[in-house]
C-alpha cells in the first residue's frame, strides 16, 4: 500500500443551498377573473406631454420641451378617494431599481416595473435630498385597442422632469417573489435582505416599502402618491402612469 500522505484527497463536498422560501402570497382580488395579455410594444413620443389627472397644488416640477409637468398635490393630502395599495421599491443598490405594487402585503404583486436606467443607491440618493416625482409615459392605443394602462408594457421614464431610459413591465420573477414573501408582515419600512442571488458585484439587496394612494384619473392616466404615517417627515414620492 502507499504512503496515505500521497493518496488523492476527496473532493469536497458542495455546500447545500438554503432551501428557497416558499411562496404563501394570494392572488388580488382585482386578478380572480384572470388577466389580459400585454399587447406589443409600440413606438414613444420622445417628449413629455401635461398629466391631465393631477389637482393643482403649490409645488411644481421642470418644465419639458413640448410639455409641462403639471402642478402636483403633496402626498400627504392624497384623495380620499382613491384605494390604497401597497408599494416596494427595491434592488441591488448598483443594479436597476424595481417598483412592485401590490393590494396589500399578502398579496402577489399586480405590477412590477423595472424603472428605466436608474440604479437602486441613486434612487435612494434622490429620495434623501427631497421631492421625487418618477413619469411614466407611453402613447395612446389606437381606439380598437382595450389595454389597460398598467398593463402597457414599456414606458418613457422621466424623474423630477429629466428622462432616464424605460420603465418595462415584467412578470413578477422568482427574485421579486421571495422579496415579497419575505416582506410579508412588513407595510411600511426601509433596509437590507439577506442576498438571493447573483447582484452584479453587490449583494444588498435595498428595499424601501410603503402605502401608497392609487389615484385613477381616467383610462390614460393614474398616480401613485406615498402616504407617510408621520404627516411631512416621510419620503415624498409619487409615480405617475400617463398615455398622450
Amino acid at each position: 500500500m502507499g504512503d496515505p500522505s500521497t493518496r488523492p484527497s476527496s473532493p469536497p463536498t458542495p455546500s447545500t443551498p438554503p432551501p428557497a422560501t416558499p411562496v404563501t402570497l394570494v392572488q388580488p382580488s382585482s386578478k380572480k377573473k384572470g388577466h389580459r395579455p400585454i399587447k406589443v410594444f409600440r413606438v414613444f413620443r420622445n417628449v413629455l406631454r401635461s398629466f391631465p389627472i393631477i389637482t393643482p397644488a403649490a409645488c411644481k416640477l421642470p418644465s419639458l420641451p413640448g410639455g409641462r409637468i403639471p402642478d402636483i398635490r403633496s402626498a400627504s393630502s392624497a384623495s380620499s378617494s382613491g384605494t390604497r395599495v401597497t408599494g416596494t421599491i427595491f434592488g441591488y443598490r448598483k443594479g436597476p431599481v424595481s417598483l412592485s405594487v401590490q393590494e396589500n402585503p399578502r398579496t402577489l404583486p399586480m405590477l412590477v416595473v423595472e424603472l428605466g436606467a436608474m440604479q437602486t443607491n441613486a434612487l435612494q440618493k434622490e429620495l434623501s435630498e427631497g421631492m421625487v416625482r418618477i413619469a411614466l409615459e407611453c402613447e395612446k392605443p389606437a381606439e380598437k385597442e382595450k389595454t389597460k394602462l398598467l398593463e402597457e408594457p414599456v414606458w418613457t421614464m422621466f424623474c423630477n422632469g429629466k428622462k432616464n431610459g424605460y420603465g418595462v413591465r415584467r412578470e413578477a420573477t422568482k427574485e421579486d417573489l421571495h422579496v415579497m414573501e419575505v416582506l410579508k408582515a412588513v407595510s411600511m419600512g426601509a433596509g437590507v435582505l439577506p442576498p438571493t442571488g447573483d447582484g452584479g458585484g453587490d449583494m444588498e439587496m435595498a428595499y424601501m416599502r410603503g402605502v401608497f394612494e392609487r389615484v385613477v384619473g381616467s383610462k390614460d392616466s393614474e398616480t401613485l402618491y406615498m402616504l407617510s404615517p408621520d404627516g411631512d417627515n416621510g419620503p415624498d414620492l409619487s409615480i405617475f402612469f400617463v398615455r398622450v
